[in-house]
């Protein structure tokens, strides 16, 4: 008997366990743990080939397991419309898992598949009266992405159903829903706007910030359906999600600016207040900036920047500072933030500089932002620390970097005059390194600073030098050193000082930079930078009172132009025509040189035949301007056939103007020194647009807009419209129901009969209200009025206690007398606690 029992218990056992190892492979089959999930994205094609066949099956897991590969196949793009057919026919499925994977699908494919997802709109609509607000939601979803004309009147009133759906979710897919039928067919755009209308009137969070979003989709003008929205917006601000924030914040900005009237400053304000619609905003707006979401932190920025006062815009540095550490993606586009704001008020961030400074690991646009905001914060105090982290910058891998670096070194001595020396010392330094770059961008840099220096009156004393070139070399290289680490660690330790007058003068004489300039034009290979020293040499290089190899022009120049000429067929066009330019300039300063005048023949023979014909253009002109000027200019054998024959009766008889020398110098050498442009102080592109992080030309929002939704930020009302245009049911007061006090006095009032109609006023009588209500505002002051209070009654009741012993007492000992005196005490008393009843015995 006991080994029947225990075989039994023994098969029972097996059967469990088994019964319990199925189980766990059927759930966690659907779970897709025992295959894992990666099966799905690696499955071959002929399990491909199976979806088809799964679909059709008649046990739900094989469905799940067939929609599951297909939404894989959709994330690897794959095409998956040959089995939009099958899984139409589980739309209906009672399985929501399964229901959620086939509208997922036809979210995808319904758009490319219109004419098969019209099969199955009459489910979409039978869908809508779901219990599930999911199921709803995603039908309405699928029956609005079926993008065909002729059912959009269908669409239109499942939309208009959902808009009055009693969840919030399904009324946001309804928002969603607005757009997709606008793009399909504008023609119902009267119809759409009273589905806005209604939309815009929820109460919901969640679906307020997708409602603005399409109204302002469909009708970004109709800014006056906001009137009496605008408030109740303001107020549902910190609750609406993160995306959501981001369009209401956008959408208010502009109505704002077109329908308020702009704050005044406090040095302009006459009695005169910021609108109380604006500080609304601003106020439901600041808690934004301690968003997680750094998109809401910029929307609340930019709606700071645009519209608060002055005195508010310190609010906004912090926030945008704390996102320069959250990701390196979110730097980069806080930075283009950071330099708007920067460039318009720098004393925001003046002292925070060093949150800006460049890191080895920085993207090059973000070490191009930095430097650009740095040179925006630049001041006489800051601007020794911003010196030497250019210098440093500017021996960066990265070639655009290094000239930005280098340009700011520039840009330093413009913004700080007393500078101009130290900036000149590293520029002058650099032009000997052996990094073309480098070099390049600081003859460019000199060049701006040459021309700078020769427009100030200071320096026209230094112009013209009285000691030849080789003294000027020899005192210029005993000062400036070469491009060395010695530079940055004499700045980095003390500010450069000149102790020497005669030093400061030559370090500072234009003539010498460009003296070292055109000393090394062989080192300089750069196109632009070659061009630029060629310029300074042809405009800078007539010396008077000095006596000089060439007569008026200075030692270095007639060489600079016999290297430009042996290298002219290899230079670049650019190149070229400032050797011609050059050539022109130096035989008019010296027209009886009979070297230069050869010299410039040649080039101007090689420019005759030049393949670009911008050369051939300036060399015929040149020469041709300068026929009246340089004897000898046109060769014997020249195309216009004169020679060195050149005689007054041929120029009388030759149809034309022919300058004289002075006026060729007049118009070769004067107002050629135009200013030069300095950089703007304010960004053209507004805060918010995808032209401003990728600067760009375009102020598209978004990459794929068209010019119809291009981002305009209007200009301020003077005067604003009526405020009371915003009133709405929201801001009617609420009337507040006064606490009466409880007394025999009070009761006794009620009871007095009163005409019919007349208004019933009840008063507080006796002094139980407070005379003085800012007590009560105080808590401390509350509650020990409530303790005095109850300390009061304590003592009452002690009082009325020890009567009543008294009166116990006195019963006692009176208990002989008669009962008349008792009858006669008892009537006594009651006429005390009741004298009405005494009253009516007297009657």
């Amino acid at each position: 008997m006991d080994g029947i029992n225990l075989n039994a218990l023994s098969e029972n056992a097996t059967r469990l366990g088994m019964r319990i190892q199925e189980t766990i492979a059927e759930h966690t089959r659907d779970l897709s743990l025992t295959r894992g999930g990666s099966s799905l994205f690696d499955m071959a094609d002929d399990k491909a080939k199976n979806i088809t066949k799964q679909l059709e099956s008649s046990s739900d897991r094989e469905k799940l397991d067939a929609m599951k590969r297909l939404i894989a196949l959709i994330s690897k793009n794959r095409p998956v419309s040959s089995y939009f057919p099958a899984v139409v026919k589980n739309v209906a499925s009672p399985n929501l898992e399964l229901r959620k994977l086939v509208y997922i699908y036809l979210l995808r494919c319904a758009p490319s598949e219109p004419d098969l997802a019209l099969l199955s709109i009459n489910t979409f609509q039978r869908d809508l009266a779901d219990p599930s607000p999911l199921i709803r939601a995603m039908a309405l979803r699928v029956l609005s992405g079926i993008r065909v004309p002729t059912v959009a009147t269908i669409v239109l009133m499942a939309v208009r159903k959902s808009a009055a759906d009693p969840s919030p979710y399904v009324r946001k897919a309804a928002a969603l829903a607005v757009i997709k039928v606008y793009k399909v067919d504008q023609a119902h755009h009267p119809t759409l706007l009273d589905i806005m209308t209604i939309l815009l009137r929820d109460r919901s969070p969640l679906s307020l910030g997708t409602a603005v979003l399409a109204l302002d989709t469909i009708a970004p003008s109709r800014l006056d359906l906001l009137h009496v929205h605008f408030r109740r917006l303001c107020r549902a601000l910190p609750d609406i999600d993160a995306w959501g924030q981001v369009d209401v914040l956008r959408v208010l900005v502009r109505y704002v600016r077109t329908m308020l009237p702009k704050p005044v400053p406090a040095s302009e304000r006459q009695g005169e207040e910021v609108d109380k619609d604006l500080k609304l905003l601003l106020a439901c707006a600041e808690p934004l900036f301690m968003n997680k979401n750094p998109a809401v932190v910029l929307a609340v920025a930019r709606a700071f920047y645009y519209l608060a006062p002055s005195s508010m815009l310190s609010k906004i540095s912090a926030p945008l500072l704390r996102l320069l550490s959250v990701s390196r993606e979110v730097e980069r586009v806080a930075l283009a933030y950071l330099l708007v704001v920067a460039r318009s008020h720098p004393v925001l961030f003046i002292t925070s500089h060093n949150r800006f400074l460049v890191r080895v690991d920085d993207a090059e646009q973000v070490k191009r932002r930095k430097i650009s905001v740095l040179l925006a914060l630049c001041t006489v105090d800051n601007h020794q620390t911003l010196l030497r982290e250019f210098m440093d910058y500017a021996q960066d891998t990265d070639d655009s970097v290094v000239g930005d670096a280098i340009h700011a070194i520039g840009r330093i001595a413009s913004l700080v005059p007393s500078s101009t020396p130290q900036c000149l010392t590293a520029l002058m330094g650099m032009i000997n390194s052996k990094q073309d770059t480098i070099v390049s961008n600081a003859v460019l840099v000199l060049k701006s600073l040459v021309q700078n220096q020769l427009l100030t009156p200071s320096s026209t004393s230094t112009t013209t030098l009285p000691t030849p070139f080789s003294s000027q070399q020899a005192l210029l290289t005993s000062y400036i050193p070469s491009l060395t680490p010695s530079i940055s660690t004499s700045l980095s330790a003390a500010p450069l000082s000149f102790t020497s007058t005669e030093s400061t003068s030559v370090a500072q004489a234009p003539l010498s930079i460009i003296a070292q300039l055109a000393q090394r034009i062989d080192d300089i290979r750069h196109p632009h930078a070659r061009a630029c020293v060629l310029w300074l040499v042809g405009q800078y290089g007539s010396v008077t009172g000095t006596k000089t190899t060439v007569e008026g022009v200075a030692d270095w120049a007639p060489d600079v132009l016999r290297k430009a000429a042996r290298s002219f067929n290899t230079e670049a066009s650019l190149v070229k025509l400032q050797t011609l330019t050059l050539a022109a300039k130096l035989i008019l300063l010296a027209p009886t040189h009979r070297t230069l005048v050869l010299l410039a023949q040649y080039v101007f023979t090689l420019a005759r035949y030049d393949e670009d014909w911008d050369v051939r253009d300036r060399a015929r002109m040149l020469r041709t301007l300068l026929v009246g000027a340089v004897t000898g200019i046109m060769g014997s054998n020249d195309e216009e056939g004169i020679g060195e024959n050149w005689n007054k009766e041929e120029q009388a008889g030759r149809p034309g103007v022919v300058l004289r020398r002075e006026q060729v110098t007049r118009v070769l050498f004067e107002g050629k020194t135009g200013t030069i442009e300095e950089e703007l102080v304010a960004d053209a592109r507004p805060l918010g647009t995808l032209s401003l992080v990728m600067e760009s030309e375009s102020l598209h929002l978004h990459d794929d807009d068209d010019d119809e939704t291009v981002i305009d930020l209007p200009e301020w009302l003077e005067q604003g419209i009526d405020p009371a245009l915003r009133d709405s049911d929201d801001d009617a007061p609420q009337v507040a129901l006064s606490v009466q006090a409880i007394s025999s006095q009070a009761i006794s009032s009620q009871r007095v009969p009163t005409p019919t109609g007349s208004t019933v006023v009840l008063t507080p009588i006796g002094g139980s209200t407070p005379k003085d209500t800012k007590d009560w505002r105080d808590l401390n002051k509350f509650y020990a009025s409530e303790s005095e209070s109850e300390d009061e009654e304590e003592e009452e009741e002690e009082e009325e206690e020890e009567e009543e012993v008294e009166v116990e007492e006195g019963s006692g000992i009176g208990e002989d007398s008669g009962e008349d005196e008792e009858t006669s005490d008892d009537e006594e008393d009651e006429e005390e606690h009741d004298p009405s009843s005494s009253h009516e015995r007297t009657s």
